[in-house]
């Protein structure tokens, strides 16, 4: 599959976050946990050079535990200070505060030198589209105050939220780059739902998908739908019959089984599962727990 999407709102987002950046001290990046390095905006590197950097590996239950920890140490490796979330139930966010306050330690005692006091930390919260940026920062303060959606792009307009006498966030809409060198990054960010879905063929997208879950996950494919099967197409055909997605003729519709598969994925029904792994770490993982 060949995969591309850059709408051409993110070209003006992308010119408006040059400028935010410059604004804030910290730069909180959020990632979806189960492709860490593919839902990372290259850009973002680039435009925040100079400052201060906190990842959150977001949806973090929705990933394998163990590989969790292993992109933590690895980023950690990188310089950057590592939380894992799960925006949607709050878990993990009690720690952001503390982290926050270390990874802009510098800035604080700057500050405290030039006698400016209690000046709160300015952060800007960025991330690819659908990653979880407006229901991170809805539960982080505590109330509804960015848009969510389960559609990529819903947040557009700029909004700072004091959250509290220590920091305040800027929320951006989510962009991403305008060209995917390897098509694996594509795909992987087709999978977790941050490419508009109007433009990709949903049979060939569940068929990558499940060609690498009966390599890596093969248990949470025996577990969920019954079966042990070699192959991805006879796989899906397994899984249009014992869900009862039959065409005309009693024919299996591979079609709706696609969607069925992509949304057990997406959803977390199939299980915590991790589609990639840190670069230069062998993973022995044959299947899933």
């Amino acid at each position: 599959m060949n995969i591309q999407w850059y709408p051409g709102h993110m070209t003006k987002a992308k010119r408006a976050m040059q400028e935010d950046v410059k604004l804030v001290d910290l730069i909180i990046e959020l990632v979806d946990a189960r492709v860490p390095l593919a839902s990372r905006n290259p850009d973002i590197d680039q435009l925040g050079r100079d400052k201060a950097r906190l990842i959150l590996l977001n949806k973090s239950d929705l990933a394998d535990g163990s590989c969790n920890d292993m992109w933590t140490s690895w980023f950690r490796e990188k310089g950057f200070h590592v939380v894992k979330v799960n925006s949607r139930s709050g878990t993990g966010l009690k720690q952001i505060n503390t982290v926050v306050q270390e990874a802009c330690r510098e800035k604080i005692e700057r500050d405290r030198r030039r006698g400016i006091l209690n000046r709160p930390v300015r952060a800007i919260v960025v991330g690819i589209p659908n990653v979880g940026k407006s229901t991170f920062i809805n539960s982080f303060a505590g109330k509804a105050c960015a848009k969510t959606g389960n559609k990529p792009g819903v947040t557009k307009g700029k909004q700072w939220i004091r959250l509290n006498k220590t920091l305040e966030l800027l929320d951006t809409p989510g962009i991403l780059w305008p060209k995917f060198e390897d098509q694996r990054v594509g795909l992987l960010l087709a999978f977790i739902g941050s490419i508009n879905d109007e433009i990709l063929n949903r049979d060939e997208l569940a068929l990558e998908l499940l060609k690498f879950l009966i390599q890596y996950y093969p248990n949470v494919l025996k577990e969920r739908y019954q079966a042990e099967c070699d192959s991805a197409v006879e796989l899906l055909s397994h899984v249009a019959r014992v869900r009862g997605c039959l065409a005309k003729g009693g024919e299996a519709d591979l079609s709706k089984a696609a969607g069925i598969v992509i949304e057990d994925f997406r959803s977390g029904k199939l299980g915590r599962i991790t589609l990639e792994f840190p670069p230069n770490i062998q993973t022995t993982k044959e299947n899933a727990d």
